[in-house]
């Protein structure tokens, strides 16, 4: 009963790990791409999570940046779940990478038509797309590095501690 119970602690504690590990990385790779948009290598910035539902023009603005930080925060949290899912038992970084760029392809490619302030990916500018895939990129490898390391460290001390 005991063990049953200490795994059912870490595994919550598993579960919060990975959800901040989403948050936190939305919340870096967002406020980094919102400095890329301010410094004008890309003309995406984090506001762009609020086109399909937020109505007026203060979505444009600074207030729509900030609070588009906070929504990709958010759903990083629901990104990072399903890498967990999806690749957390491959401790190497081309599942982040993959992750990433699958990531970017969805936003740019498959719901494009969702993001009315979004141009086609054909008519999107050079540095806009490259820019927005090494942000991507990093931002998946960033959280599909950190979910693999700590679901490879907790699982090799359940493993010590059944072995001993």
């Amino acid at each position: 009963m005991g063990n049953r119970k200490k795994q059912n602690e870490q595994s919550l504690s598993f579960h919060s790990t990975v959800a901040l590990i989403g948050f936190f990385g939305g919340l870096i790779w967002s406020i980094l791409g919102y400095l890329a948009f301010y410094f004008n290598f890309t003309r995406v910035g984090p506001a762009l999570a609020l086109m399909p539902w937020a109505l007026g023009d203060w979505k444009n603005g600074w207030l729509g940046q900030l609070v588009g930080i906070g929504v990709i925060a958010v759903l990083s949290i629901a990104a990072a779940f399903l890498y967990r899912l999806v690749f957390a038992k491959i401790n190497k970084t081309w599942p982040g990478l993959l992750f990433g760029l699958v990531l970017w392809l969805m936003v740019f490619g498959l719901f494009n038509p969702m993001f009315p302030g979004l141009k086609p990916l054909t008519q999107l500018d050079l540095n806009t797309i490259i820019t927005n895939i090494c942000l991507y990129l990093l931002y998946g490898l960033f959280i599909g590095y950190s979910v693999s390391y700590e679901y490879h460290e907790r699982t090799e001390h359940e493993g010590e501690a059944i072995q001993s």
